[in-house]
């Protein structure tokens, strides 16, 4: 059984959504959107929850038809038997956490009901805040009633917008987890909105890239973010060395290319015209200063740090090695290596970490 999604909904800046894909029903699986601000990931949910109706198209939940604009089908959102949770998680003022999170188990006897709503105050650390009313919760609170209240009925498909957005990060990871539980004891789909690139490669094993409407990449997380499919992706999901360059020389084993004024080698195939983009993660650039470590990495390229940004608990650094390279170090790293502006530097990066993207 698979959710089938086919529509196209205009966007309030110009263009319009245009999605097509399908997900399986048949095992657990988290599918999460990421994306720019403005690219339809909202959009999309609200069209699947039945909250807004695309111009055309349709979308299927296994034999049901959800929307089919050819046949003039559009089920109201109640009939889809979806769990939503978007990014204002609206909660009924008049009701205790409790009663929020039993709301939609109303047709539960009183037993079951009153045995998952303690279940979810434990799950999600309410405890003690079960008969307060929303006004007097935190909004990481509000957050957590809401996400229980979406979850407790156990649907099929989950629909969550942000859902983690208001959340420390201690108890985002908490949250994270149960979530992912659940998608597995119920054995359910949930489709995840998230601006959060932690979110979006612990969560699931399913990630689609969303811009302007349009699908720019689907696949696993990890692979998406070490080999984006375009220089917008590689923007999208936070690529730091994103870089014009020329093939000079290619071979079976490897593809020599000319960056700025210097060299870095890759492998895999040469890009067809010789021009592409170079796309490097921070965090596969390693410092080196003294005597070279001992490293199968073909890329030692010496520099001159231009500046160091902290980042958290990281720092950014800046280097000029013929071109401008970012790498992604801990600040422990920082004080070991005496990381300075204008200190020289040797930045090593192995040809597997390498990854070329086509002009076109």
């Amino acid at each position: 059984m698979e959710l089938n999604v086919d529509l196209h909904y205009p966007l309030p800046k110009g263009g319009g959504l245009q999605a097509q894909f399908s997900v399986s029903l048949d095992s657990p699986r988290i599918v999460v959107l990421f994306g720019p601000s403005g690219s339809g990931k909202s959009t999309l949910l609200h069209c699947l929850a039945g909250l807004l109706q695309p111009g055309r198209g349709e979308i299927r939940h296994g034999d049901t038809i959800w929307f089919d604009a050819s046949q003039g089908i559009s089920l109201p959102p109640q009939r889809r038997s979806v769990g939503l949770l978007f990014q204002d998680y609206p909660l009924f003022p008049h009701l205790t956490v409790q009663e929020n999170i039993a709301y939609g188990l109303r047709r539960w006897n009183r037993a079951e009901s009153e045995r998952s709503v303690r279940g979810w105050i434990d799950r999600f650390q309410l405890g003690g805040k079960e008969n307060r009313f929303p006004a007097a919760l935190s909004g990481g609170e509000q957050q957590r009633v809401a996400l229980a209240r979406a979850l407790a009925p156990k649907p099929r498909l989950l629909l969550l917008d942000e859902p983690f957005s208001a959340l420390d990060l201690r108890t985002r990871a908490l949250v994270r987890a149960e979530v992912r539980r659940w998608v597995e004891e119920e054995r359910a789909t949930a489709l995840v909105v998230t601006h959060d690139i932690v979110d979006a490669m612990t969560l699931g094993e399913d990630l689609i890239i969303l811009s302007e409407g349009v699908i720019l990449q689907r696949g696993r997380p990890l692979d998406i973010f070490s080999r984006p499919a375009s220089p917008e992706v590689a923007k999208i999901v936070g690529v730091e060395n994103l870089l014009p360059a020329q093939v000079i020389l290619a071979s079976e084993e490897r593809v020599v290319l000319e960056v700025g004024k210097g060299r870095i080698i890759a492998v895999g195939e040469a890009p067809p015209g010789g021009r592409c983009f170079v796309s490097i993660r921070a965090e596969e650039v390693i410092l080196e200063r003294g005597r070279p470590a001992q490293s199968s990495a073909r890329n030692r390229l010496v520099g001159f740090i231009q500046e160091c940004i902290p980042v958290g608990a990281q720092v950014r650094v800046v280097i000029d090695c013929g071109f401008s390279l970012t790498a992604l170090v801990t600040r422990q790293a920082v004080e070991e290596l005496s990381l300075r502006p204008g200190a020289e530097i040797t930045a090593v990066i192995k040809a597997s970490s390498v990854h070329l993207i086509p002009t076109e």
